[in-house]
């Protein structure tokens, strides 16, 4: 709706996780890298964890995106299974897994269906392809279902994993692995990675590239004081920064205002119920750590 007002071809601020939008800050390129690294480099296990709203959907999809397009020397991805629930039994799971790869088994008992998936991994393999489970919400599994995924791993030839995992998940994530009946699988972790809030420099930077990607081809309309209240109501996380602005760019196409001020902010963050942290200070009298920041794109 606002789109032509403030110059834009699409909407900067959508909530799916569009890869086009990626922002890289620091602490988002680390772990893009780090899981792109290790799949190629069939490193088994990789868990992701980070608050919700900080963008780990995105960035899973952004590595598999890039592991597709990309080919790399012996090594190519060639088929990913995505859990986006992990809510599921024993026997569902194996179904999921079949399914998103494909697998054609007639046989009905378990270990048929896991030997037929095995078979696969291993042809997919001496094709120099790369098979990846990806767990969304990984924090909502059960101690069951994530030994059932570690079970997966088992699968592995005896020179080579055959199953690249990566388990994505909120920080109760940590206090699910650190159970003792999942030591086994905490032994087959290769990769931890961390996502944290943007600083209130990486916000800046955010807002402004998002806009840049949406379209807008001039200074993007939100003024500094807008920003900064952006920054202390966002605590840095990018989806509510996502919700923040595009709120805004609502009101303010209503509005007739073509810049973005604290009054148009404060209206969005009533109308999405949103509060500042008691005893927070202001967002400009935070420290900015300028090595977390970047918005580089080309990364390889």
């Amino acid at each position: 709706m606002y789109l032509a007002f403030y110059g834009l071809r699409e909407e900067p601020f959508r909530l799916t996780p569009d890869p086009n939008f990626l922002h890289l800050a620091d602490s988002h390129r680390a772990v893009l890298v780090s899981l792109i690294h290790g799949i190629i480099q069939r490193r088994g296990f990789i868990v992701t964890i980070g608050a919700v709203g900080t963008g780990k959907t995105t960035l899973l999809h952004t590595a598999l995106q890039i592991l597709t397009l990309r080919q790399h020397v012996g090594n190519r991805l060639a088929e990913s299974a995505f859990l986006v629930n992990p809510t599921l039994t024993r026997e569902e799971l194996l179904e999921s897994v079949l399914d998103d790869f494909e697998v054609n088994c007639t046989g009905t008992t378990k270990p048929r269906r896991l030997l037929a998936l095995r078979e696969h991994l291993l042809e997919t393999q001496r094709l120099g392809g790369t098979s990846v489970l990806i767990v969304d919400e990984a924090h909502l599994l059960t101690l069951e279902l994530a030994e059932e995924i570690r079970l997966l791993s088992n699968l592995d030839s005896s020179s080579d994993k055959l199953l690249q995992i990566v388990l994505a998940g909120q920080p109760e994530l940590d206090h699910l692995l650190a159970s003792p009946k999942l030591s086994a699988l905490q032994q087959r972790i290769a990769v931890r990675t961390r996502l944290h809030p943007l600083t209130p420099r990486e916000v800046r930077l955010y807002v402004s590239e998002r806009i840049k990607i949406g379209g807008r081809i001039s200074t993007h309309p939100f003024l500094e004081p807008a920003l900064d209240e952006i920054c202390g109501l966002s605590q840095g996380i990018p989806r509510i920064i996502n919700l923040l602005c595009d709120s805004c760019l609502q009101i303010g196409f209503h509005a007739g205002r073509l810049q973005i001020g604290t009054d148009i902010v404060e209206k969005a963050a009533v109308a999405l119920q949103l509060s500042k942290p008691p005893g927070q200070p202001p967002a400009e009298s935070r420290p900015l750590d300028a090595s977390r920041c970047t918005h580089r794109r080309n990364f390889f």
